[in-house]
């Protein structure tokens, strides 16, 4: 039977981040995920793209990510929000002393980066198209069986499977869970005009239109879109053709970006709210999606899996100074208390901020407006903003102060 220090269910970006982030620290791990290489790696962009918070970056170069991730992103240098296209916006300039909010990379590229220094790490043993067919958690350890018909032993199981974990349901924990009856449609395109570095966020009654920069190619001016519909209208917008998707979007922009074209690939999915009871069990730890999942109206939802990553490790890297055992419950309770708060109050403001500007009509349009220039006027205010945005509020674990755990 093979051992490490913790068995990690899922190999995604939150779930290879950790296993990296413990290996660095001298935690071994054996990651299991089903999902295939062939796919996930596979050539082309997708239309998938992701906002890195500064602080998120900081842990990504503590951990040996930053020559790998060097030059593949694009700094997020300005944030402009506005209630539709009407005056009024309210815009998020740091110092230049400050440095970037964060950085946005595609996905592909971030999962190839993590695969190729997993693949490097002589702590981690990648399981790839596998599955747990059976887990059984207990006072001694955790034991598994895998699809391949290995059995694995860990002093840690930690689910890492995203909003449908079925860990979570194995263990009984309890969500809130409920559904905005909207669909995000993801895809990226070329632009006429330079974005000049700037994520500009445009809020619609259906939901936001999010226009996030990308880095250029071969002189070729790019960026992502999420753009919030009803569910209702996901389906159809999947169906308009590459040019009348492009006509649409250049709408809803206002043309600011000039022509749009050469459209990526297009893909879609439910919003929804969910968030666990606890987020530890009977050597049983919850990162990510697997313990909570918010709206992207503010982009932050990786970036909350990944202060999970960051608060685990140091916890875990505290307990092996104190020769502590990984699955120990005062390790836990300290995970639970620590993520717990950070996590529902993330969770509580993004959905709050969603209701708030999905109210419909000209009084309520006006209500924001006068938010949003009420804020634009009051520097400390957008401070609190920019450290939300930044990552960087609550209490910080080292690995997000870009210090080792």
């Amino acid at each position: 039977m093979e051992h490490a220090d913790v068995l990690i269910l899922g190999g995604g970006l939150v779930g290879s981040t950790l296993a990296l982030a413990l290996d660095a620290h001298g935690i071994t791990s054996i990651v299991v995920d089903p999902a295939d290489p062939a796919i996930t790696l596979a050539p082309g962009f997708d239309g998938r793209a992701s906002a890195i918070a500064s602080a998120s970056g900081r842990m990504f170069a503590a951990i040996g990510l930053g020559d790998r991730l060097e030059g593949l992103g694009c700094p997020i240098a300005s944030i402009r929000v506005s209630d539709g296209l009407a005056p009024g916006a309210l815009d998020f300039e740091p110092d230049a002393d400050d440095g970037a909010l964060g950085v946005m990379y595609e996905n592909r590229a971030l999962r190839i980066v993590l695969n190729d220094a997993v693949r490097a790490a002589a702590g981690i043993d990648m399981r790839m198209q596998t599955r747990a067919t059976s887990v059984d958690r207990g006072a001694q350890g955790v034991s598994a069986v895998l699809s391949d018909g290995t059995r694995v032993r860990a002093s840690l199981l930690i689910a890492a499977e995203g909003r449908n974990s079925p860990t979570r349901y194995a263990a009984g924990i309890k969500i809130a869970r409920w559904s905005y009856r909207h669909n995000a449609i993801i895809t990226a395109f070329d632009h006429e005009h330079p974005h000049e570095n700037c994520a500009f966020e445009i809020f619609y009654p259906a939901g936001p239109f999010a226009i996030l920069p990308l880095r250029d190619v071969d002189g070729r001016h790019r960026s992502a879109l999420v753009w919030t519909v009803g569910e209702r209208d996901a389906g159809g917008m999947l169906k308009l053709s590459d040019r009348g998707f492009l006509a649409e979007a250049e709408r809803g922009m206002g043309g600011f970006l000039g022509a749009l074209s050469n459209l990526a690939p297009r893909s879609t999915y439910s919003l929804g709210f969910h968030h666990a009871a606890r987020i530890t069990a009977e050597r049983l730890v919850l990162v990510g999606d697997a313990g909570h999942g918010i709206h992207p109206i503010a982009g932050q939802g990786l970036n909350l899996g990944l202060r999970d990553v960051a608060t685990l490790t140091e916890v875990l890297v505290d307990g092996k100074r104190l020769g502590l055992d990984p699955g120990d419950p005062a390790l836990l309770a300290r995970y639970e208390r620590w993520r717990g708060f950070d996590t529902l109050s993330v969770a509580v403001a993004t959905d709050t901020l969603n209701r708030l500007f999905s109210v419909p009509g000209k009084t309520a349009s006006a209500v924001r407006r006068f938010g949003l220039s009420a804020v634009q006027a009051l520097p400390p205010l957008k401070a609190r903003f920019m450290a939300e945005a930044r990552g960087e509020s609550g209490e910080l674990p080292k690995l997000l102060q870009g210090f080792p755990a």
